[in-house]
């Protein structure tokens, strides 16, 4: 485990700590986003006094996270952006909560790290467009150490879901970007150059079974995580129609 240690040790030290304050800047895409910053603000008032559904809330919340999250303002992105993930999975919409996770991990708050840990369990257990899982597994990808194994896992991960998620040719493009991904972890982690050397470094880290490798990604939450789950699981996957039966 002590390298997964290091992972979350690594991602700790990825922009965790209070957003800066840069509303004094003249640049034209800060004034863009404050901008929208105002109109979400006085979206979110006009909701709250007319009574509207919560998920209504919830989605100018977490728009409002993710602006301030661009104005580099994590620490008032956090609160909206948590109060969001609560309401998204009071209604079993896990996309959104998934998304939301990547807002707060991106938000650089101490508990940034657990809300990834969060959001990848959520993409690899619900029906969540692949898309966002690959992003959500691309934080992992790019934050873990070269010999370790957690952006193999990851990246195997990330293939896996753009096969048995997607169609067409959004299938094509996100198995195309996936499987760079994955070439690209090989080089790092073992000098990976040949097919004959990629196809053995697979077999060594069991990488093309997913029952193998799926297992090993619940190690990686764990870590991140750090048992504060923010909901039931096993209550979670009884609502669900399906879940992947590796990840259970």
């Amino acid at each position: 485990m002590q390298q997964l240690d290091l992972l979350a040790a690594r991602l700790a030290d990825h922009g965790v700590g209070p957003g800066g304050d840069t509303r004094g800047s003249h640049d034209p895409r800060q004034a863009a986003l404050e901008s929208h910053l105002d109109a979400l603000r006085e979206r979110l008032g006009d909701l709250e006094r007319s009574g509207a559904a919560a998920t209504a809330g919830a989605d100018t919340r977490l728009q409002l996270a993710r602006t301030l999250v661009g104005l580099d303002r994590g620490a008032e992105a956090w609160p909206l952006g948590r109060a969001a993930f609560n309401d998204f999975l009071a209604v079993d919409d896990f996309e959104s909560a998934a998304d939301a996770c990547d807002v707060l991990f991106q938000a650089g708050q101490p508990d940034s790290i657990c809300a990834l840990g969060q959001g990848i369990w959520l993409a690899v257990t619900c029906p969540v467009d692949p898309e966002l899982s690959i992003d959500l597994l691309r934080h992992v990808i790019d934050e873990t150490p070269d010999d370790a194994d957690g952006a193999a896992v990851a990246a195997s991960t990330a293939l896996f879901l753009a096969d048995v998620r997607a169609q067409g040719k959004h299938r094509d493009d996100l198995m195309f970007f996936s499987t760079q991904t994955l070439g690209n972890v090989a080089r790092r982690h073992s000098g990976v150059q040949t097919p004959e050397q990629f196809d053995r470094w697979m077999e060594r880290l069991e990488l093309k079974e997913p029952d193998k490798f799926l297992m090993r990604l619940r190690s990686v939450v764990e870590v991140l995580v750090r048992d504060d789950w923010w909901f039931d699981r096993d209550a979670l996957r009884d609502r669900l129609p399906f879940a992947a039966d590796q990840w259970s």
